[in-house]
């Protein structure tokens, strides 16, 4: 008998171990080709901070959190991952059987118990998931979930495998309970296992012996297979999206987009026109990409019937990638394929045009991927290499360039706004504790300088020492940046900087989250270090200590708030404007249903405030429908960008004489003691 057992044994290992090494091999060969692909892109350093990102791992990658913020899908993702990261011990135990028939990870003792119960009771759980997940894909249709025919079979596959992978293991479990005549080990504790396997064998019968045989061969050719296949698809993100996860950027570093090292004599091209001249990070997120279609579900622009796609983009840096990337590692040079380009031929100008920079699709995606820095760069490319932009932008770009704004208007009538107000500028007397950016718009616009002018008032009135830069003040930058000047964000933001310096400002205080952002976060790329707070912030501030006070109303209002993208997304302040609104009397607080984090964005960000929609509906008539249907009497800002999307919004829905649009400095200053 021993004998027989030993023969056993070695036909069964000289089945196995080839196959074993092949899949091995082949999928090495696999991983190897796509590394060398990401490597063809640009250098960037995203091996800092290890411990931060090891966090952002746990929390993101294995706590499944941007996943959960989908209650259904995330719930249906983490059973099924988690399933699979448990059966990594089902797994390693039948690939050691290959080599040797009768191991178990039963010499582990207590440690077997809880390997046998989790695989029951997860392995149950990733059956019913797989389940509804087919029923959602194939029979809902879950409008995300409809892609190409080809990733439709492709998703439908994998969940057949996933679903193979878990009742082979079921079936090789069971055979094996009923071959030891239902009697299980000391440590083994297998629940639904245990009851089926009664329903289909007799106890010690040859069929569960010779069933356990099959099943450990279905389960391990099945998972071979399976993780072949994973390079080749759309769900390689399961191999690469934990690295995806640990090189993202950290929080700090968060929505800000890269400079362009303009005094590097020896750069050749400004932007990115293909795959080669994108960083290795850039080409890694066209790896990591899902196709779950959650950037694309809350896109402003493909919300509105615009071409964009959040998703389309990164999966066609992937295949660029996939398509250029083996002729450069060949060194084939003058290949037909390289007359292509990822911007024009995969790409379109119209789709790079429609983006808002409103980070929604960032917010959302499950493995960190940085969509729009990726559309920032190609504009730089049309921009700076092409000259190739929106005719509309001429005007906006020579107004920056002329006259420190993007609108024509005179730099000697930067600081009208505060006339009367008694406001000193730095030039004057630069001793102070704020600085107040008052921003283009706040100094130009005839709506947003009520705003202005109400934000002041607030500030005297509550003795915060303050000064502003008048006619020294110029545009900071953000319009440009995001429009793909990069040369002109940078003038202007180093101009400001000199300024800012030569008078040693410290706090700054706007009421811009455009500003806001550029000043606290971006400037510091080139020097510019300031503590940047926003108006909100200070006034829910100064409310709190007592420095100004509200009075009492008789008549009741309904007021509900729009998030700012480049305040909520991009800094995530979503608590003081509401607070600073919930401290009125007589004021009821109502959300519209996409609101903080998934807030719904006014549609001007990016550069989208100067330039025209040509295609799909208007964003801020989609924002202003939501916002009336909450029944509210006021329309709550905190961004001259939203204020004027939202008020032209109304007008369009003929509600002007039903709703106002202010500003939460206005709300507060018109309800001051």
């Amino acid at each position: 008998i021993n004998k027989i057992s030993n023969m056993e044994l070695t036909i069964k290992s000289l089945f196995f171990i080839p196959i074993f090494l092949a899949a091995f091999g082949y999928l090495g060969i696999q991983l190897k080709g796509i590394i060398d692909r990401i490597k063809i892109g640009t250098p960037e350093n995203r091996f800092d901070r290890v411990p931060e990102r090891l966090f952002n791992v746990l929390q993101i990658a294995f706590g499944q959190s941007k996943l959960l913020r989908e209650p259904i899908a995330g719930v249906l993702h983490v059973l099924i991952f988690w399933g699979f990261v448990l059966f990594i011990f089902a797994v390693l135990e039948a690939i050691i059987q290959g080599f040797y028939a009768k191991f178990t990870f039963e010499i582990f003792g207590g440690f077997y118990t809880l390997v046998t119960v989790t695989q029951d009771i997860f392995g149950m759980l990733v059956f019913l998931a797989v389940l509804f997940s087919l029923y959602r894909r194939f029979i809902q249709k879950v409008p995300r979930l409809q892609v190409e025919q080809h990733s439709q079979m492709e998703a439908a596959l994998i969940l057949s495998l996933i679903m193979l992978v878990v009742l082979s293991m079921f079936g090789q479990n069971m055979a094996h309970v009923a071959k030891n005549n239902f009697i299980l080990s000391e440590y083994e504790v297998r629940p639904f296992t245990y009851t089926l396997s009664s329903l289909f064998y007799d106890s010690g019968s040859m069929a569960a012996n010779i069933s356990f045989e099959v099943f450990w061969w279905i389960h391990i050719l099945v998972i071979f297979v399976f993780m072949n296949l994973l390079p080749s698809s759309k769900h390689l993100h399961i191999i690469t999206s934990i690295p995806n996860v640990f090189f993202a950027k950290l929080d700090e570093e968060k929505n800000i987009l890269r400079p362009i090292n303009l005094d590097d004599e020896s750069l050749e091209y400004y932007g990115v026109d293909d795959i080669d001249k994108f960083s290795w990070k850039q080409i890694l997120d066209g790896y990591s990409c899902t196709e779950c279609g959650r950037c694309t579900s809350v896109c402003p622009a493909a919300n509105t019937g615009k071409s964009l796609s959040p998703k389309k983009i990164i999966v066609d840096i992937r295949k660029r990638a996939n398509e250029k990337a083996p002729l450069i590692l060949a060194g084939e040079n003058g290949n037909e394929k390289f007359d292509n380009t990822l911007v024009h031929n995969f790409i379109s100008d119209t789709e790079l045009w429609q983006c808002t920079t409103c980070m929604a699709c960032v917010q959302e995606c499950p493995v960190m991927i940085e969509h729009v820095e990726s559309i920032v760069d190609m504009r730089r490319h049309l921009v700076l290499t092409e000259s190739n932009f929106p005719s509309e932008l001429n005007n906006v770009f020579k107004s920056l360039e002329t006259n420190g704004s993007p609108w024509a208007f005179n730099q000697a009538d930067r600081a009208l706004w505060a006339d009367g107000l008694n406001i000193k500028t730095m030039a004057e007397d630069s001793d102070c504790e704020y600085l107040f950016w008052v921003g283009c718009a706040g100094s130009y616009d005839d709506r947003y300088k009520k705003v202005s002018r109400a934000f002041a008032q607030i500030m005297k009135k509550a003795d915060v020492d303050f000064r502003i830069l008048g006619t020294e003040e110029v545009c900071n930058g953000d319009t440009a940046r995001r429009l793909g000047n990069e040369y002109l964000a940078q003038e202007l933001m180093k101009q400001n900087i000199e300024t800012l310096n030569n008078y040693k400002v410290k706090k700054i205080v706007t009421a811009c989250p455009h500003c806001f952002n550029s000043l606290g976060k971006e400037f510091k790329q080139f020097g510019g270090n300031y503590d940047v707070v926003h108006h909100t912030e200070m006034i829910n501030d100064l409310l709190k200590k007592g420095k100004i006070s509200l009075k009492s109303n008789s008549v009741k209002s309904k007021i509900t708030y729009h998030d700012s993208c480049y305040l909520g997304r991009y800094n995530d302040i979503y608590d003081s404007p509401r607070q600073s609104l919930s401290n009125l009397d007589g004021v009821e607080l109502v959300e519209m249903e996409r609101n903080k984090s998934k807030g719904f964005c006014c549609g001007a960000g990016g550069g989208r405030m100067f330039l025209e929609d040509v295609e799909g509906g208007r964003i801020n008539e989609e924002r202003t429908k939501e916002a009336l249907s909450t029944t509210a009497d006021t329309i709550g800002t905190a961004c001259p960008f939203c204020m004027t999307m939202m008020s032209d919004g109304v007008k369009s829905f003929n509600k002007t004489d039903d709703v106002a649009v202010k500003d939460i400095a206005e709300i507060v200053f018109e309800n001051l003691q």
